[in-house]
């Protein structure tokens, strides 16, 4: 078995030494009363990830997040029985975040955050996503992204026909989607205790 250790290569260049928390920087609104500060700072994988646990324990979903593919650079082996990965590249994802199964569904999604303040850049998603997402959902799939206002510790749920209608016209129009749009058209997630990102009642809304 590897045992890898913490050189690694982002796809964007930067070498990373340690797995670092974002720390949030405040929060400027209230969602709704059930919101809990308990968990402000924490980043939007931290928080997805309990939720999908809270979801397997109480066995109302499996739902899990990909692993990022590994370019395996370097490898010692102090052992004859053992190899050490001492240097590896994290390769763009090919698709998306999360997958699962939800109420015999297969559940397929995308999950960003942004400290912006009023709106979301386009720049964080990439055409192989959004062609993997129109794909599931042309076999029956439910695919959606979840966008994380980390500035105001809140998610908006947006379906797959949502982000196209800004992503088609990212080259001639907006680079980003207003938050003013997104508070309009786009479902809202308040943080909580547990489940912190409760998205599967949104999911509920769209199957009932």
């Amino acid at each position: 078995m590897y045992g890898v250790t913490t050189l690694f290569h982002y796809p964007n260049g930067k070498k990373a030494n340690v797995t670092k928390t974002t720390k949030g920087e405040g929060i400027s609104k209230q969602s709704s009363n059930s919101q809990t500060y308990a968990n402000r700072g924490m980043n939007l994988e931290t928080l997805l990830n309990e939720t999908n646990e809270f979801y397997r324990i109480h066995q109302r979903a499996v739902i899990h997040k990909k692993p990022t593919p590994l370019q395996i650079v370097k490898v010692d082996y102090p052992k004859r029985s053992a190899a050490k990965v001492t240097e590896a590249y994290f390769k763009q994802a090919s698709t998306t975040d999360y997958n699962g199964v939800y109420r015999g569904r297969y559940i397929d999604f995308e999950a960003k955050e942004t400290n912006n303040k009023t709106s979301f850049p386009l720049g964080n998603f990439h055409d192989h996503q959004i062609a993997h997402m129109r794909e599931c959902e042309s076999h029956g799939g439910i695919c959606f992204v979840i966008i994380r206002f980390s500035r105001y510790n809140t998610q908006y749920v947006l379906t797959t026909e949502q982000l196209v209608q800004w992503w088609e016209q990212r080259l001639t129009g907006r680079k980003s989607i207003p938050l003013s749009f997104i508070e309009k058209e786009a479902i809202e997630v308040p943080t909580r205790a547990l489940p912190s990102i409760d998205y599967l009642t949104v999911l509920d809304q769209w199957l009932d």
